[in-house]
């Protein structure tokens, strides 16, 4: 994505939106956690789901 000068998003967006990701999967699983709900994982090319 260009912007008016014609420069790319640094590569501070990208480390942001990486810990924005895992900031999220903690939330979800805390959540998990709370409620007892399974977690859903993608391991080994299969969807998995497992206790928090």
């Amino acid at each position: 994505m260009k912007t008016k000068t014609g420069k790319r998003p640094s590569k501070t967006l990208a480390a942001a939106a990486g810990r924005a990701l895992r900031r999220a999967a903690l939330v979800a699983r805390k959540t998990a956690r709370a409620y007892g709900t399974p977690i859903y994982l993608w391991k080994d090319g299969k969807v998995v789901a497992e206790k928090p």
